[in-house]
């Protein structure tokens, strides 16, 4: 009898824990789902991981499902998929792609495209994230074959493949920058993001770490929550900044403040704050003056920036302090956030003006920067053929018109976010700077420090009359596009010049010196996605003198004619491209006839020659009032049109019958 207790007692015990372990093992799932409803990914994450654990799933149990059994899957194998499933969106919500990518590939394996109708594209996301591309884009093209429905999802799987072919292309070009990640305290924990020059050797930036006075008001209060974004500041140069400490604005508490821009006198600093209503998170811009060598509380910008109900953030001042550029998703955009700017009229914002859609798409544009020297804005987006997440692009323009953006490629961006550009120097932007990435990171932004690899064209100008190097000579380096002048050198004894360009570009090389016509040649910089530097043609100058004609060579006529014949234009192309490039010279064009014939009918035909010239020359652009057609008839032979015998000279009559010009005088342009 009491064998037979003994054996239920042990019956029931083992009954009870098998119970409670089967509730413990509930819990785990049910907990991950709790925190996976509540946005708390990485804590689902931790509880679906032990879940997994407790299922007793045999493999030939999870091969992909027949088409009559999809959607009909029994409870303890739909469980376990779902926990598969819901691992794989918690690692990719809390940005571990590495992680994801493997969740998301047992997912796809499921084949079950009922419960996990997304399951493919995820895993492309992921593979793209991490860098795969060409596995990427055999995802993205699978599941564009699977999905039938029209929607945000189905057009982002449409960008997905054009960005991972843009990806593969880009890995044969030669980067344009060195890109390492700052050194010294400035990425000690938390994230690290939109660095912005304060002063020479100080580095403003945002970070999410607890300084020592949120330390210790945390020790005072368990209320205190020190892991907050605020603004702080470090010390150094190039790629190593130290002593970060917070900035001293006054900060509400348990608000977050932080991606700030300086006004160029450096006496106003407008940032980003946000705050919490109704759970909902929404930023707003403020501005704070200084005070001494202190930061007065700052004031939220008025509704010309900030819309109730909706969020402004990332503000830019441009270096002239004219304009304040934003990020918002206020009414009246493309889509999720867009840029915006305003207009700055003694530290007060006029009407917020949208950048348009060639700047914004129906997804996401963020962190706006203008180069002024340049004439180009810097930003980033994810509603653009790239590289994956946030890349950075630039668009020519001046806020009157932009032009078409252009991927900055590798190594400024990578696939995942990139964002925040700044320049270590205003007054060059592109020569290098400081952005934000979380190529490195599993969580968080860190920031970076770039540096433009030196991409040049140089070349020779010569004296076309002796070939000598042309000391003294000026070249100039224009941006055709934008009309504006990039660099200028006066040439030495060696005649050599050498300029910093960027690759696919259109640039116009002009040499000019007193005295001598000047001369442009244009260049595009295509090849140098693939070297370092470009050799351009040898350019050589011909010297003129005021008064002095200068034959053109090989300009013929119709017999007793005026009419000129095809070869003779290819010369005269030559005197076209001079107006061009020398449009302060007012020239005669003059032909002259050999002794044969009536004087009178061969003033009248070397009239009717000059004004052939001259009328081509109108026909190719050049204004008339720069030209004048004469002729000279016989008068005025280089040759003997006979010999001292009295017999005809063949050789002396052909040069005499020839076309000349001569520069009558120089204007000055702005005349």
């Amino acid at each position: 009898m009491k064998k037979n207790v003994r054996y239920w007692l042990v019956i029931a015990l083992l009954w009870t824990v098998s119970t409670a372990r089967a509730q413990y093992v509930y819990d785990y799932k049910r907990t991950g789902d709790i925190y996976f409803e509540a946005k708390d990914y990485y804590s689902a994450a931790q509880y679906y991981n032990r879940a997994l654990g407790t299922f007793k799933i045999k493999p030939e149990q999870i091969l992909p499902y027949t088409v009559e059994l999809r959607g009909k899957e029994s409870g303890k194998l739909k469980d376990y998929e779902t926990v598969i499933y819901k691992l794989a969106e918690s690692y990719r919500h809390y940005y571990d792609y590495g992680n994801a990518e493997k969740y998301y590939e047992q997912a796809v394996g499921f084949n079950n495209t009922t419960l996990f109708p997304l399951a493919r594209f995820w895993y492309g996301v992921c593979l793209r994230a991490n860098g795969k591309y060409t596995n990427a884009l055999e995802q993205f093209t699978k599941f564009k074959q699977e999905y039938n429905k029209t929607d945000d999802i189905s057009a982002r799987a449409t960008l997905e493949i054009a960005s991972c072919e843009f990806a593969v292309s880009e890995a044969s070009r030669m980067p344009g920058y060195t890109i390492s990640k700052l050194s010294g305290d400035v990425n000690a924990g938390g994230a690290n993001y939109a660095p912005a020059v304060l002063a020479k050797n100080t580095l403003l930036y945002t970070s999410s770490r607890p300084d020592s006075s949120d330390l210790e008001k945390e020790k005072k209060s368990k209320k205190v929550n020190p892991y907050i974004n605020n603004l702080f500041v470090a010390t150094g140069e190039g790629s190593n900044f130290s002593n970060s400490r917070a900035v001293t604005i006054p900060e509400a508490t348990g608000i977050d403040q932080g991606v700030a821009t300086v006004s160029p006198d450096g006496n106003t600093i407008y940032l980003t704050r946000w705050t919490t209503k109704n759970g909902i998170k929404a930023a707003a811009i403020y501005s704070s003056k200084r005070k001494g060598n202190e930061w007065e509380e700052p004031k939220v910008l008025g509704a010309n920036v900030n819309v109730d109900g909706y969020s402004s953030m990332q503000p830019f001042v441009t270096s002239d302090g004219k304009y304040l550029l934003f990020a918002s998703n206020r009414p009246g955009g493309m889509g999720k956030n867009d840029l915006w700017y305003c207009a700055l009229e003694n530290g007060t914002a006029g009407a917020a003006k949208n950048f348009g859609t060639n700047i914004n798409t129906r997804d996401e544009e963020q962190a706006p920067f203008y180069d002024g020297e340049r004439k180009a804005l810097i930003f980033s987006t994810d509603g653009r053929v790239g590289l994956g997440g946030l890349d950075f692009f630039v668009s020519d323009g001046d806020f009157s018109s932009w032009g078409s953006p252009k991927n900055l490629g590798l190594p400024l961006n990578s696939p995942k976010d990139d964002v925040y550009f700044t320049a270590a120097d205003r007054d060059h932007p592109m020569a290098g700077g400081y952005i934000s990435s979380d190529r490195e990171s599993v969580c968080c932004l860190e920031v970076f420090t770039i540096k433009k690899i030196s991409k040049t064209i140089n070349g020779l100008v010569l004296d076309c009359d002796g070939d000598l190097p042309l000391t003294g000579a000026k070249v100039t380096l224009l941006d055709t596009i934008v009309q504006r002048v990039i660099g200028q050198v006066t040439l030495d004894e060696t005649g050599r010049y050498r300029f910093e360009v960027e690759p696919l570009k259109h640039y116009k090389i002009m040499a000019e010196k007193e005295n001598y016509f000047s001369k442009a040649i244009y260049v595009n910089t295509d090849d140098l996605t693939k070297v370092d530097s470009l050799v351009n043609q040898t350019i050589c100058l011909k010297r003129y003198e005021i008064g002095k004609p200068i034959i053109l060579k090989d300009i013929y006529y119709d017999f007793d004619k005026a009419t000129l014949r095809p070869q003779s234009l290819i010369v005269l192309d030559t005197v076209v491209s001079i107006m061009q490039d020398n449009p302060n010279i007012i020239i005669e064009m003059s032909a002259h006839t050999d002794s044969k014939g009536k004087d009178e009918y061969n003033m009248k035909l070397s009239q009717r020659r000059a004004q052939s010239c001259v009328d081509y020359l109108i026909s190719k652009g050049i204004s008339s009032d720069r030209m004048i057609a004469k002729g000279y008839g016989e008068t005025r032979p280089i040759a003997p049109n006979t010999l001292p015998n009295g017999k005809d000279n063949p050789e002396g009559r052909q040069l005499n019958r020839r076309t000349e010009f001569k520069v009558l005088r120089v204007t000055q342009l702005n005349q």
